[in-house]
């Protein structure tokens, strides 16, 4: 390893003001939201495709490895830090050209730096019929970078994986490969069918160190005639394996086609305020006692949920009545929610309070962006989540590693019954409130068979002795979860190494490393780690 002379190189190839080794700058860029160790040598920005692949060829000629970044947002997971100490940090966030656009078929080509913020606002420009899907991270997250991680979204496109095509894909090696038919001169399909001819290889690239994507087509949700979102909650906890079970045939049957998340009241309560810490007096847990004091203000119970309902008003309506149907006697509440209930609302939300004392401003406050986020609506009010045990308001302009909040999700799946959502549940809050935590916890139908749970650990960084104690509580969970055969769907970079799973299919991913990254230059340590062969 030659890291002077890789600098040097890098330097000239992309300028001396792209090249970046400040120490405030590495410090940040080496701080997530719990503890980690990692030194980053330089921060790399490259410009284009053909600046990446010389990037890779200068790491492979000094033996300098490189992480690549999206927007770096990955908050509890990791944020920007490698897996592995000593990466230069490669940031893709000046690659965000919106490559191809096209109405009619319904897809967009974007490059890695493209964010959630960037896509929505492009929609609007164009006046476009197409939604976007968004998730719950910040607006200015790579869109890219989630999907490779297989994240999930609100609308019917939430399963955001399942709706790419077309990968541009830089190898470790500084070769260029388009999956699909993009691999063919002129061909017409390459953005909408995915799997092209011969074997499918997309799929090894997300959750893996085989290569840098540089470009991707997404498939954009036509806007339907008709748009009703439904709230639910459920006032005791033994109620949540016969709500599970009520909404898994709607899955199924294709009643529901968008994800269906349901949070439990700490999820609720730290998306709406801050820890009370002056009703508990400073003391932590959060007692059930003031739990169901703020519940009852607010008017949320154990468990409260939301999903949308897309298509003509005849489909809404059908689709609306089997819901009720299904969710009769099973529910305390179950609201459905349009454009104009939604302002008639917040028109009459101050009345309202006076009336009933509940405070549907603040309700409404939560309730709107997640209302936006099943229409494909970026928003930054989760993200207040994320200073939940922080003792000062969320600032404007929020991030969780720069301001010390300790985050760490943990992010099982499990089939789509309501036996395994009430197990997770149980191994949840007895692991984080034997650690003093808070249990908080949203489960989401991803699919029409499976589930998918974030249960996030939640503490402030700047209290001596917290990072090792979530992290503690952390690898207690994972290891009560595995042990009862929840696997998480995406790991945090904490915990890559601990995931390997069966012998063979290890060996098999370290026989297609060695052969992709000889040098082993890309990525040490994510997925699939560096393996002798």
């Amino acid at each position: 390893m030659d890291q002077d002379r890789a600098i040097e190189a890098w330097s000239q190839l992309l300028g001396a003001d792209r090249v970046l080794s400040d120490r405030p700058l590495l410090r940040d860029a080496q701080t997530a939201t719990f503890l980690t160790r990692q030194q980053i040598p330089v921060i790399l920005q490259p410009g284009s495709r053909e600046e990446v692949r010389q990037c890779l060829k200068i790491a492979n000629q000094y033996d300098l490895p490189v992480y690549p970044i999206g927007s770096g947002k990955n908050w509890g997971y990791g944020s920007r830090v490698p897996v592995e100490d000593g990466c230069a940090l490669l940031d893709l966030s000046r690659l965000n050209r919106i490559v191809d656009f096209d109405e009619e078929l319904a897809y967009v080509t974007i490059e890695p730096g493209v964010t959630q913020r960037q896509l929505y606002e492009f929609l609007q420009q164009q006046s476009s019929r197409l939604w976007m899907d968004a998730t719950g991270s910040s607006p200015d997250s790579s869109l890219i970078g989630n999907i490779m991680e297989r994240g999930f979204g609100h609308t019917p496109y939430g399963d955001r994986f399942a709706n790419v095509c077309g990968m541009e894909v830089v190898l470790p090696t500084g070769e260029v490969v388009h999956t699909g038919f993009g691999r063919f001169p002129n061909a017409k399909t390459a953005s909408v069918y995915r799997w092209g001819l011969g074997p499918y290889l997309d799929g090894l690239f997300s959750q893996s160190n085989f290569g840098i994507v540089t470009q991707m087509t997404l498939w954009l949700m036509p806007a339907p005639e008709y748009f009703q979102a439904f709230f639910f909650s459920i006032k005791q906890e033994e109620q949540l394996p016969e709500l599970i079970d009520a909404l898994r045939p709607l899955r199924l049957n294709g009643t529901i086609r968008s994800a269906v998340h349901i949070g439990n009241s700490y999820k609720v309560l730290s998306s709406i305020r801050q820890y009370p810490w002056q009703e508990t007096g400073g003391t932590t847990p959060l007692s059930p006692q003031v739990m169901a004091h703020f519940a009852k203000t607010w008017d949320f119970g154990a468990w409260n949920g939301s999903g949308g309902i897309y298509g003509s008003r005849k489909q809404v309506a059908a689709a609306r009545q089997l819901i009720k149907q299904a969710l009769r006697g099973k529910v305390s509440k179950l609201r459905f929610i349009d454009d104009f209930t939604l302002k008639l609302g917040q028109t009459l939300a101050k009345p309202y309070r006076m009336a009933t004392g509940l405070n549907l401003p603040e309700l409404l406050k939560l309730l709107e962006p997640v209302y936006g986020l099943m229409k494909g609506m970026p928003t930054n009010t989760q993200l207040v989540s994320t200073y939940w045990r922080k003792k000062f308001a969320p600032p404007e302009s929020m991030n969780p590693d720069r301001d010390g909040c300790g985050l760490i999700w943990c992010a099982p799946v499990a089939p789509l019954e309501g036996e395994h959502a009430v197990n997770i549940n149980k191994i949840v809050s007895e692991t984080l409130t034997k650690y003093q935590f808070e249990p908080s916890m949203s489960i989401t139908l991803l699919t029409e068979r499976c589930l998918g749970c974030i249960i996030s650990i939640s503490y402030d960084r700047e209290i001596p002795g917290e990072d090792e104690k979530a992290m503690t509580c952390y690898d207690k969970l994972l290891e009560e979860l595995t042990g009862a055969g929840y696997y998480p769907y995406r790991a945090g970079i904490q915990s890559m190494e601990t995931l390997q799973g069966e012998d063979s299919y290890r060996a098999l991913l370290g026989r297609l490393k060695h052969a992709l990254d000889p040098k082993q230059i890309l990525a040490p340590g994510r997925y699939s780690t560096k393996i002798d062969v």
